[in-house]
């Protein structure tokens, strides 16, 4: 019995220490570790500044549909176009969507991965890249769009054309069967 005793008092003594000496980085996060990543990445300049880089390819592509539907379309249509989309970007909850963030940031980094990549966000590259960040997207952005319009046209095609299958089928389909008779 002393044994046992002796045994299980080893035991917990080695899973104590054990615990005692867990690395702290891997630690969870705190709200704390994500709201200081947060800061370092300038997360509230930089959701202003994407609105601002996503504006002008969404402004370009309104002028396009525009231009394309012109003879069916208002005069006003581009103007009042740009501006409801402006007003919606502006008027999204940019702040409590972020806080909402937190705790997926906790969910997926560790104490540890926060203060690395903070780390590396406070370097002069860090802030370079997030300066620049911006404007590659508005370039990305530019670059992109004639791939992404091209596909959803082609999309939306495919999408008529299915339709209008369908209902010729459906049409086949109620031609063939007798009409119910009444009792």
């Amino acid at each position: 019995m002393k044994n046992i005793l002796m045994n299980v008092a080893l035991c917990l003594a080695f899973c104590a220490i054990g615990l005692a000496q867990q690395n702290p980085t891997d630690a969870p996060a705190t709200k704390a570790d994500v709201e200081k990543y947060m800061e370092v990445m300038h997360s509230h300049d930089m959701v202003k500044q994407m609105l601002d880089a996503m504006s002008k390819p969404m402004h370009k592509m309104v002028h396009d549909q525009y231009m394309q539907h012109k003879d069916k379309l208002p005069a006003d249509f581009e103007a009042r176009t740009n501006q409801m989309m402006d007003d919606m970007l502006q008027r999204m909850p940019w702040d409590d969507m972020l806080q909402a963030l937190v705790p997926v940031y906790q969910k997926h980094f560790t104490k540890g991965d926060l203060e690395a990549v903070t780390a590396f966000y406070s370097s002069p590259v860090g802030q370079k890249l997030l300066h620049e960040m911006p404007a590659i997207l508005a370039d990305s952005m530019d670059v992109m769009m004639p791939f992404m319009q091209k596909h959803v046209e082609a999309v939306g095609q495919r999408v008529q054309q299915q339709m209008a299958e369908m209902l010729k089928e459906s049409e086949n389909i109620q031609e063939k069967t007798p009409a119910a008779t009444k009792n």
